[in-house]
């Protein structure tokens, strides 16, 4: 059976919701996890830091490193994969999770705003992948993971939040380009996307408080899925726009109960699922209210 028992992931975005879920999946085979992120201070709004991570890490099985990293700064991304490789012998497995997210109109976004979503999102997807390549390359299953959307060029997706759009967009795109230059070299590029809201802090937040939260799926679902896609042949899958629960039904999950926040709560699709994306057997999910009228509740 193939685990993750020694493997090497390196995580944006991995302190907290998502790419800690992520983190935790793989330590509990043994696998070692680096942690890059910005926050190393306690914030008033989002919960966990690259220290309160690490220690995840390590009481679900896995090693961590923790590090403090800004993914728009190309030194601290080269320090960053270099700690990394010094403290674990080489990287496995690249997974692009930083995100920044404003779900507004041309007019009402700024362009301080537009650069950090552009240079986390899409710069900083494009620059992490970068400076992991040669190490993946290395590799006996190397993967790299985006957490961005199908690419579905359809209006609705752009015209609330034309920005945004661009920038998740950007980070699939990637997921096009690279699945083909380095399939050669035998290392996966797929990108990941859930078919629900998931209950993180951007949920919370931007889209609807506890209301949202409890119509949401928890970020485990999303963690089994990555972890379905990084227990596949490198040289067998690549260049796929994957649905979290499409992942898991073809790995052999039928129950998605266990992943519903709340079971009694309608299930929320999330932004950028195609319209023609048939969810597995037995999952109903309601369609999201549009960027405009969700971001006024």
């Amino acid at each position: 059976m193939v685990t993750l028992k020694g493997k090497t992931l390196f995580i944006s975005g991995g302190s907290r919701g998502i790419g800690l879920a992520i983190a935790l999946r793989a330590a509990r085979d043994g696998a070692n996890v680096a942690i890059a992120a910005k926050t190393a201070e306690p914030h008033p709004k989002l919960k966990g830091t690259i220290y309160t991570a690490a220690d995840e890490v390590r009481a679900a099985g896995g090693k961590a490193l923790p590090l403090l990293c800004d993914i728009r700064e190309e030194a601290q991304v080269i320090a960053a994969v270099d700690q990394t490789v010094a403290e674990f012998g080489g990287i496995d497995i690249c997974v692009n999770n930083a995100s920044a997210i404003s779900l507004t109109n041309t007019l009402m976004t700024d362009m301080k705003r537009f650069d950090l979503m552009m240079g986390i999102n899409t710069r900083g997807t494009f620059m992490v992948s970068k400076y992991c390549i040669p190490h993946l390359k290395k590799s006996g299953n190397p993967h790299i993971l985006m957490l961005s959307p199908p690419l579905d060029m359809k209006t609705k997706w752009f015209e609330h939040s034309t920005a945004y759009t661009m920038a998740k967009f950007g980070m699939s795109m990637c997921v096009l380009g690279m699945a083909g230059e380095l399939k050669r070299d035998g290392i996966a590029v797929n990108a990941l996307w859930p078919r629900t809201t998931i209950a993180t802090a951007a949920v919370g937040n931007l889209l609807g408080g506890d209301a949202m939260m409890r119509a949401s799926r928890t970020p485990e679902i999303m963690a089994d899925a990555a972890y379905a896609i990084f227990t596949k042949p490198s040289r067998e899958f690549t260049g796929h726009f994957c649905i979290d629960d499409k992942i898991l039904y073809a790995a052999g999950v039928r129950d998605f109960e266990p992943y519903r926040v709340d079971p009694k709560a309608a299930l929320m699709s999330d932004f950028f699922v195609p319209d023609d994306d048939v969810a597995p057997p037995g999952v109903t999910v309601m369609s999201l209210p549009s960027v405009s009228a969700a971001t006024k509740r």
